[in-house]
């Protein structure tokens, strides 16, 4: 268990080194796809399939549906892909900071902390994330809406930022 989430948790900072390194939305939006596939997985690992599942419908199938919208909208002729200098070079210096952090903190971890939420306790009747499932609709309803609002209006502020001197989706009229 402890090499697939190492894995799984290499994949994941390669892919956020993918999209933090890259300009373009077209190869941005792939590094995006793996970064939400590899956190579903390390939700797997450690004790929240449920939680992992509402990750994988809700981000894949809302949120990308937005960038590809917005990426729609910055149409670019010739976009800048993983094999340029200007790329690689932010690519190389993400990755030195992020093994020069990590190195620096190489001491403080421990195997330990690798245990998921479930295997915790020997007989146990609740999943560690049957709990937070009923505590999203109870007690955090407020919540829910609140974010929904909030993915509201980072849609607009996107398709407006996007839009540039063209005309787009929203103009004046």
């Amino acid at each position: 268990m402890t090499y697939l989430m190492s894995l799984l948790l290499f994949g994941f900072v390669l892919g956020l080194i993918a999209v933090a390194s890259n300009p373009s939305p077209y190869f941005a939006a792939l590094g995006l796809v793996v970064v939400a596939g590899l956190g579903c997985g390390l939700l797997i690992g450690y004790g929240g399939p449920f939680l992992s599942l509402v990750l994988f419908l809700i981000y894949l199938g809302g949120m990308l549906v937005v960038f590809a919208y917005s990426a729609a909208l910055a149409a670019e002729p010739f976009p800048e892909s993983w094999c340029n200098w200007s790329v690689v070079g932010y690519a190389m210096t993400y990755l030195i900071l992020v093994v020069s952090i990590s190195s620096y903190f190489w001491g403080d971890w421990y195997e330990a902390s690798w245990v998921p939420a479930d295997e915790l306790k020997v007989f146990s009747v609740f999943r560690g994330d049957a709990g937070g499932v009923a505590l999203i609709y109870s007690s955090g309803g407020e919540m829910l809406l609140l974010s929904a609002w909030v993915l509201l209006l980072t849609l607009f502020v996107v398709l407006e930022l996007t839009r540039g001197t063209s005309r787009g989706a929203l103009r004046a009229v």
